[in-house]
């Protein structure tokens, strides 16, 4: 059974699926679609152009849908789409998409947390199972592929991109590409090995941890540049999801990806 507390303003026009609730103070606007089982609490706002899936939780002063900070927006109609079981904690902000992205579209993936006072501007695509740490910033159009985790007070550039299985550290610049199954840290944002700790944790064995370990090597560590170590690492590994999720990512990158590491005192 949907619970609307009489505090709460619910335009007639959005379409509540069953067993929402939709607390005190809470706004939810025309042109929203919000999935079973949701929960819209206290002072939480809903805008027009969302569609939420199921078993959501949208805390209290967060924003989702608001339109994008983008002098290019003319009040084009645009959307956000949110996958099920997302969390968007307190004073999170979502905005809606563009038209001038080709996208018009900002995207959360299921299972995925954004955390307190985190910003998601126009048409980033946040994947599944995805970690997104207090106060980060994403710019327009940053793409976070699925499992990626975005270490607390970072910012991105607009059009950046975080591999599947990435961790960037806190407090981080993201300029440039952040490719999959890595972890990213220091100031320029450098790699510094493979994120071996969050891959165990998710299943992956010894042997395709080592195998991604050595992928990196001859990417960073061979003396060759990109282009020479993808040709090799096709040449010298065998396909497999892992290998060839590396090369896409680096291969299709338009910002080039972070430098390896510099030596340490």
């Amino acid at each position: 059974m949907t619970k609307i507390h009489p505090l709460a303003c619910v335009n007639p026009g959005a379409k509540l699926g069953e067993n929402v609730e939709i607390g005190p103070f809470a706004f939810v606007d025309d042109n929203v679609i919000i999935g079973d089982g949701c929960k819209i609490l206290n002072g939480a706002t809903v805008y027009s152009h969302v569609r939420m899936g199921k078993d959501c939780t949208v805390f209290p002063g967060a924003v989702v849908g608001a339109i994008p900070q983008d002098l290019k927006f003319e009040g084009e109609e645009s959307w956000v789409e949110i996958g099920d079981r997302v969390n968007i904690r307190e004073c999170a902000t979502v905005n809606r998409g563009t038209k001038a992205s080709g996208k018009a579209l900002t995207k959360i993936g299921s299972d995925t947390l954004i955390m307190s006072y985190a910003h998601i501007a126009h048409d980033c695509c946040i994947g599944n199972h995805c970690i997104i740490v207090s106060f980060v910033g994403l710019a327009g159009e940053t793409d976070v592929e699925d499992w990626g985790v975005v270490g607390g007070k970072s910012g991105s550039h607009q059009f950046s991109r975080i591999g599947t299985h990435a961790f960037v550290g806190a407090v981080s610049k993201i300029l440039k590409d952040v490719p999959p199954y890595v972890l990213a840290g220091r100031d320029p944002l450098r790699f510094e090995g493979v994120n071996r700790t969050g891959l165990l944790r998710r299943g992956f064995t010894e042997e395709q941890v080592n195998l991604i370990k050595d992928i990196y090597d001859v990417i960073y560590f061979k003396g060759m540049n990109f282009s020479q170590a993808l040709e090799y690492i096709e040449a010298n590994f065998p396909e497999s999801e892992i290998r060839d999720n590396i090369v896409r990512f680096i291969r299709t990158s338009k910002r080039g990806i972070i430098p390896k590491p510099r030596p340490r005192d």
